[in-house]
């Protein structure tokens, strides 16, 4: 019953046609498809017009090459990939633990850091002047070849040492 009130009230708010039946519908929450934090950077480039080649340089100077697409978010194809990129907040603009250094070139390439990204970085240690969070870095095809540097170290305001495993 609670199948056919939540098809109903479906149909209505979205003007659905009377032939929209979900399959198998045992609970009126799963009308729709589930997504989960970064789910779109977990799936793999649909074509090679969407790849972008990035690199990230961890603490150590290692190199890793990561191949991403249009629309990924850096902080959670780091976490795709192994990268050691804590984003404490998940992406929520509330910490500076996804912090990186852009390398010369791509700056100008990446949208300007609104205000409230800004005052994160004014307390990110190690802050230079090619500073971004990496939660508000979204790939285009435009950084193809960027490369992100991170710091020696980050600052968890919320719960030293805690790293969210991603969903």
């Amino acid at each position: 019953m609670l199948c056919l009130l939540a098809r109903r009230l479906v149909r209505s708010r979205i003007g659905i046609s009377k032939g929209f039946t979900p399959s198998r519908c045992t609970d009126p929450l799963q009308i729709f498809p589930v997504r989960h934090h970064g789910e779109y950077e977990w799936q793999d480039p649909k074509s090679e017009d969407e790849v972008v080649n990035i690199t990230f340089v961890d603490k150590d100077g290692k190199r890793i090459p990561v191949r991403g697409k249009i629309g990924d978010n850096v902080l959670y194809l780091a976490h795709r990939f192994g990268v050691d990129m804590e984003g404490a907040c998940e992406a929520s603009l509330a910490c500076t633990t996804c912090h990186v250094y852009v390398k010369d070139g791509y700056q100008d390439k990446i949208p300007e850091a609104d205000e409230k990204e800004e005052d994160l970085l004014d307390m990110a240690p190690f802050l230079r002047e090619n500073s971004r969070l990496g939660c508000q870095i979204i790939l285009t095809k435009e950084l193809e070849g960027l490369e992100l540097e991170l710091p020696k170290a980050t600052r968890n305001f919320y719960v030293d040492g805690h790293k969210p495993k991603p969903h």
